[in-house]
């Protein structure tokens, strides 16, 4: 994938082309057919396909306390664009000056200056320009100015809603994996640091990898099956999120048990895939009865997870 956040950097290769501006967090099943138009667009041209994003989200710096946790970080959203085809993604570091541009002067230096563009594709709840004044009339009489073309995709739904980032979002917080997973374009994933946690996993013989420093949105409470990557393997997993009121724990953690993995990984990075929802945690009379829980939840991931 080539990454860029610079636009003065960008090679001339990757200019005139089809250029779509949105911030594509979770890269979802709305976003691949937006991007399908987009890919088909820049072959029309023969140019590149361009996706135009921000780092960070507008929000954070104009209203931090409303600023959603986001689903991707950086790499992780140029990963997700590139299995879609698309030529290039422009990182921008977002400015408090950059926010201050009228739609007009927006469409100007970015559109026009910066990338020369020659197709815009766009989603009909597009906004622009400071206080998103500008919206799809306003880019549509822009583009006809300066004789660029444009698309307005279409939404898609699933079980008749409207897929968005707003969706997948709330479907990921309330624990439900698998509808969220119907909507993105891959499987739902987050990552962090492994760190040292209580060892009592280890000592009833189902080890966990406990993990911190996790910078995106975490699913809510429950019992998890998934897969792990680490150091270059990638592993099954059996993932709890939550509380641990067995042991009368009340602060959440993040436990990752991989099966048939042995190799101690504290203070190396982890990165976990969502696949299933397997349970809600519980607290059990007996660490026998906890035990028998972890052993039928393990066999059920492998049953999940190939």
């Amino acid at each position: 994938m080539n990454l860029y956040s610079a636009i003065d950097e960008l090679p001339d290769d990757f200019r005139a082309g089809a250029v779509t501006i949105g911030n594509f967090d979770g890269v979802h099943r709305g976003h691949a057919e937006l991007l399908k138009r987009l890919t088909t667009r820049a072959k029309e041209f023969g140019g590149p396909s361009v996706v135009f994003t921000f780092e960070p989200h507008p929000v954070r710096l104009l209203r931090p306390d409303e600023a959603p946790a986001p689903l991707t970080w950086v790499d992780r959203k140029a990963e997700l664009l590139a299995m879609l085809d698309v030529d290039v993604v422009i990182a921008f570091p977002t400015s408090r000056e950059f926010l201050k541009l009228t739609p007009e002067e927006y469409f100007q230096q970015i559109i026009c200056d910066q990338l020369r563009t020659r197709a815009v594709v766009e989603g009909p709840n597009f906004f622009f320009g400071k206080n998103r004044a500008g919206n799809t009339d306003t880019l549509r009489e822009l583009c006809e100015r300066n004789n660029i073309a444009l698309d307005i995709v279409t939404p898609i739904k699933l079980d008749t809603e409207f897929v968005s980032s707003s969706r997948v979002r709330a479907a990921i917080a309330d624990g439900n994996v698998d509808l969220a997973n119907e909507m993105l374009t891959q499987p739902y994933r987050v990552r962090g640091m492994v760190t040292h946690g209580a060892g009592r996993g280890a000592g009833i013989g189902f080890p966990t990898a406990n993990l911190s420093a996790v910078d995106t949105l975490l699913p809510g409470v429950g019992v998890y099956a998934g897969r792990a990557m680490v150091g270059g393997e990638t592993k099954i997993a059996a993932i709890n999120i939550g509380p641990n009121p067995t042991f009368h724990e009340k602060v959440p953690k993040v436990e990752v048990h991989l099966l048939d993995f042995k190799k101690s990984i504290y203070g190396e990075p982890l990165e976990v895939d969502f696949l299933a929802h397997l349970r809600d945690v519980q607290s059990f009379d007996s660490l026998e009865q906890l035990k028998e829980q972890l052993a039928r939840d393990i066999e059920k991931t492998r049953s999940l997870v190939k």
